[in-house]
């Protein structure tokens, strides 16, 4: 069976994954629109591919933020595949880089998607960090009401004491999806409000605590200390938590967001990342260059702006959003 195929029998087959597959669709419209309008034109120039087509590919897949390191191993490994199967229609070509763009992500087509590493048995800590504007707050929002939509009872720290509103903005998201959250003063001492946070999700047997960070970046130093004092705190109260540390990173920004991720990821034990914004870019490869680059797994995306547009990551659904024209008019 082609990929294309699988791809289409994967999301309809049953209603919750039709659910997925459309949400990445209108999601992804932005990129979509870019990248399958740019392979479009691509193939229809070149009736056979050759090294000048695999070089407009490569400029293609480079304009959306895909990263070079990551377009040059995905073109040898497009050459070698091409070579393989004896491939001279540039149409055929389409479906063995959306397998690539899979593989690249999974490493194995079959691998399974990256849970939120939630306990079953004890409170869950999950640290969020990430720099001011990418939409930290408003992620540890829709997390809090996803969370609780599955039966768990969450609670939400402010922990970013310094960027004026942020404590409000975290009132306000409590308020509208029902958790309750801790704060101090603005200017408090972050790691002051994470441990009143720990203790007031200890004694009203929360299952799950999301905790707020600030997100200044003058100077990596500042950064990792309050991070690592942070977490501290937390690992004196819970030894084996943070239970996941997500850093928040703007699909917009491209390949800012790249150097951000490099920064955090010195700076702390980064465990995946949320990126948020991917229905506002037409620079959607992004997702593949963190992953290839990296190494963090993206876990969720944001592919809008309703409570419920935070969604779980999926390779297959993120390919599926990239060609889902050209699926349906298979």
């Amino acid at each position: 069976m082609s990929f294309f195929k699988k791809l289409k029998e994967k999301f309809s087959t049953n209603e919750q994954e039709t659910d997925v597959s459309e949400k990445y669709k209108e999601g992804m419209a932005k990129t979509r629109g870019s990248f399958s309008s740019k392979i479009n034109d691509l193939v229809a120039r070149y009736r056979k591919v050759d090294e000048d087509f695999f070089e407009d590919l490569e400029e293609i897949l480079i304009s959306s933020d895909v990263g070079v390191a990551t377009v040059m191993e995905l073109i040898d490994e497009l050459k070698m595949e091409v070579k393989r199967q004896n491939i001279k229609d540039s149409q055929k070509v389409k479906e063995v880089i959306s397998e690539k763009l899979v593989e690249i992500y999974y490493g194995d087509d079959d691998e399974a998607v990256e849970e939120l590493n939630v306990q079953e048995d004890q409170l869950s800590v999950i640290l969020f960090v990430g720099v001011n504007g990418v939409g930290k707050t408003t992620t540890i929002g829709k997390m809090a009401h996803k969370l609780k939509e599955e039966g768990k009872k969450v609670i939400l720290a402010a922990g970013d004491t310094f960027r004026a509103g942020a404590i409000e903005q975290l009132e306000v998201w409590g308020e509208r999806v029902g958790v309750e959250v801790i704060k101090h003063n603005a200017g408090s001492d972050p790691a002051a409000v994470i441990y009143d946070g720990v203790q007031a999700a200890k004694s009203r047997k929360a299952d799950v605590l999301l905790c707020d960070t600030a997100g200044r970046l003058q100077n990596k130093v500042n950064l990792m200390n309050e991070l690592s004092k942070v977490k501290r705190v937390i690992e004196r109260e819970i030894p084996e938590a943070p239970h996941e540390v997500l850093l928040v990173l703007d699909a917009t920004t491209g390949q800012n967001a790249m150097s951000q991720a490099k920064t955090f990821s010195e700076a702390t034990d980064v465990s995946g990342i949320v990126l948020t914004k991917l229905d506002g870019t037409a620079k959607g490869g992004i997702v593949l260059a963190i992953r290839n680059e990296l190494n963090i797994p993206v876990k969720f995306v944001g592919l809008g702006e309703k409570v419920t547009d935070l969604q779980q990551f999926d390779a297959h659904a993120f390919v599926y959003g990239l060609f889902a024209d050209m699926l349906e008019a298979e």
